[in-house]
């Protein structure tokens, strides 16, 4: 038997999902979390489910609700789960009334039970399920309860009632079109073509042209309006003699909104809040945990020496699995519980559904940029990993917005940005790790902002959209999903470690250990790779001030993997003749011994803005459409980073060998900032696209 789960978004579905076929979703309180629907198999019983994403309504205003209605339609699935937040029936239901015009079985489940009682409601399920006409259940499927009862009626036979939803006219039109079609869902379709649907224009025909024609004089308004009227008026009599409820003045929820979406201390709060997440994940606990688990790698690499030499192996091979294999894959997976924590936090924010308010509150920022703050959905799922957030913008309906988005979203630092942020930071910058760390977040979103600001006044100029967002309750994060979801975060991460971090290890070892004449053991810049670095160091020298080929290579590295630079580097630093066994990427005698806090600042942005990873190139050729515009994307991205890097460097620098002071810092802001507002004023265009706006008389 084949089951839809059918919901808005933030009623508990994926949840309940999760609970009905064991598997993990993504759980979080923000609109869009699924994307794409997932299918499993209920537990006990070989019912098939699948998860539609969260939507209001069967209308196709947008892309989740496309989805849902294609697979009604084209999947015909035998019965129809319609989970519904209790807590919210009456804006809820506005589906439940599309659902029932279906040939199809469905079911009502009422979850949030447990919070009924704290908000004051009680629901008469027996009078819901006479006005509604199908089986309603009330359960929580955070708590687990009243679940069973809803499996069981899969199973059980029970015949097809209509509902009587809107007023006797409009009845017996629906009744009267109705018989004209032969397809399944003709109820449906028939209100559908009242309403002017593109997508049933097929079954149009000229009686019901003449009869849609007949009901628009009687009312005076367009059928749209009137039938979204009749559904709301049906909903608000049966939520009337269901529901009661008690007066509640203020929930604990309104109460932390008054703090977390003050206009004031809204901004601070999550400043404040970002920072401590890097602050845990990066700073004092996330630095002692990774030198615990460096010196148990290191400690590997010397068993596995001894053992291989033991075993009479050559010495190329003790070299290939030490100074490659483990060196490689060992200094990623040294960052493994900053990963955890770093996890750990950002789940612990989406769940509680403090994330729903900073979408909120970026909104309207984000409008004047020519994004919304359904924007924000893509850029908190990129933290994990660019290649879901940028897959993520499907979520938006504007096609400029959604291109734009997933142009930026690559921008934000994501989990395989942190081993380099990790390591440049707790070298150069000690005790201030993670206040370092968390600058380049801010430093993202201001990059962000500034590239959004661009791209809407040049290459993205029709970019409007609108944001509806609900605010779910505070909720205590589940330790059980919470913990499933940072499980499955690191696991992604060691998998990547495994495989593309392996082979590019082995790579550089290889590059590293022979010359061009293929002679092993050769001096490390006389290596294949050294030549190779050395011919395109001069670009970076801007970057970090030197030639330096080590940098260059591992920093080209990250366009495979970022979590590649770090192993290029560790390799490249371990095959250094002058260095000690054990010793520091950047210890003497390594190619990286030069580098300063500047350039080591300098070479974290470059690699928090380049190009990413080949996956999330991928995914953004198959989000913009084609390879010439990904390219395009990739140059900017690529650019951006480069200039951004050189300014940084050029100017701390300076800073370090006392050039510059802060007045002279403030007088170059000022005229930087001046240059780039006269740059952007020429290429701004109308909203007509006249070059002259908002001056001239078509734009005022």
């Amino acid at each position: 038997m084949k089951i839809a789960l059918v919901g808005n978004q933030n009623s508990g579905k994926t949840t309940l999902f999760n609970y009905l076929t064991g598997m993990n979703a993504k759980i979080g309180n923000w609109p869009g979390v699924t994307i794409e629907k997932k299918t499993g198999t209920i537990k006990g019983t070989k019912h098939e489910i699948t998860d539609l994403p969260g939507i209001y309504s069967l209308s196709p205003y947008s892309i989740e609700e496309d989805i849902s209605r294609k697979f009604v339609f084209d999947e015909k699935p035998d019965v129809i789960i319609n989970i519904v937040d209790a807590t919210s029936l009456e804006r809820s239901l506005y589906l439940t009334t599309q659902l029932m015009e279906l040939d199809c079985k469905v079911l009502i489940a009422l979850n949030m039970a447990d919070l009924l009682e704290k908000k004051g409601i009680r629901i008469d399920c027996k009078k819901l399920e006479e006005k509604l006409g199908t089986k309603v259940f009330q359960i929580s499927a955070l708590k687990e309860t009243g679940i069973e009862d809803l499996v069981k009626e899969i199973d059980k036979k029970g015949d097809l009632t209509r509902t009587k939803i809107y007023d006797d006219k409009l009845e017996e039109s629906i009744s009267q079109i109705t018989k004209g079609i032969s397809k399944k869902h003709n109820r449906f379709i028939a209100v559908k073509l009242l309403e002017k649907d593109s997508r049933f224009e097929d079954d149009d025909n000229k009686a019901v042209a003449s009869i849609r024609e007949e009901l628009e004089k009687n009312y005076d308004t367009d059928l749209e309006e009137v039938i979204a009227s009749e559904r709301y008026s049906f909903i608000e009599k049966a939520k009337k003699e269901c529901v009661k409820e008690k007066e509640i003045t203020e929930t604990f929820s309104d109460k932390l909104d008054k703090v977390f979406l003050n206009k004031w201390i809204a901004f601070p709060i999550f400043i404040v809040v970002m920072f401590l997440v890097y602050f845990l994940s990066v700073g004092v606990v996330g630095t002692a945990t990774v030198d615990w688990v460096g010196e148990n790698m290191d400690a590997l690499g010397e068993w596995a020496g001894e053992a291989l030499e033991n075993a009479g192996a050559s010495e190329w091979v003790n070299s290939l699995v030490v100074d490659g294999i483990i060196a490689g894959v060992g200094a990623v997976l040294g960052f493994i519980p900053q990963l955890i924590i770093l996890f750990l936090c950002i789940s612990l924010l989406e769940t509680t559904g403090y994330m729903s308010r900073i979408s909120l509150l970026f909104d309207k920022l984000f409008r004047k940029l020519g994004m919304s703050g359904k924007s924000l959905i893509p850029f908190i799922v990129g933290s994990g990993c660019s290649v879901p957030g940028i897959m993520g913008t499907r979520i938006i309906e504007n096609q400029d917005e959604r291109e734009m988005t997933s142009i930026l979203v690559p921008f934000i630092p994501c989990s395989a940005k942190l081993p380099i942020i990790s390591l440049f930071a707790g070298y150069f910058f000690g005790e201030n790790s993670g206040a370092v760390s968390a600058s380049l977040y801010f430093f993202a979103i201001i990059v962000i902002i500034i590239s959004a600001f661009v791209l809407s006044r040049t290459r993205f100029k029709h970019v409007s959209s609108s944001y509806i967002c609900e605010l779910p309750e505070y909720k205590v994060p589940s330790v059980k999903y919470v913990a499933k979801d940072v499980f499955d975060k690191v696991i992604a991460f060691i998998k990547r470690a495994g495989s593309i971090i392996l082979i590019c290890s082995i790579v550089i070892w290889f590059l590293l250990s022979f010359s061009f004449n293929m002679e092993y053991g050769v001096d490390i810049e006389e290596s294949m790779l050294a030549s190779i670095g050395k011919t395109v160091s001069w670009v970076f020298y801007p970057i970090i001030g030197q030639n330096n080929w080590g940098a260059t290579v591992s920093a080209i590295q990250g366009l495979v993997a970022k979590e590649q630079v770090v192993s290029s580097m560790a390799v490249i630093a371990g095959l250094a003749e002058d260095v000690e066994e054990g010793s520091e990427i950047f210890a003497e005698g390594t190619p990286f011994a030069g580098i300063t806090a500047s350039a080591a600042y300098a070479f974290m942005v470059f690699n928090l803005f380049s190009a990413p990873c080949f996956g999330a190139i991928g995914a953004m050729k198959r989000e913009l459409g084609s390879a010439k515009r990904m390219l395009k994307a990739v140059l900017f991205q690529t650019g951006s980073a480069w200039i951004l890097a050189t300014i940084v460097y050029q100017i701390g620098s300076r800073i370090e060998d006392g050039t510059i002071n802060l007045a002279n810092l403030i007088v170059l802001l000022v005229v930087a900032i001046a240059v780039i507002a006269i740059i952007i004023s020429k290429f701004r265009k109308g909203k007509n696209g006249c070059a002259n706006c908002p001056y001239c008389s078509n734009c005022k």
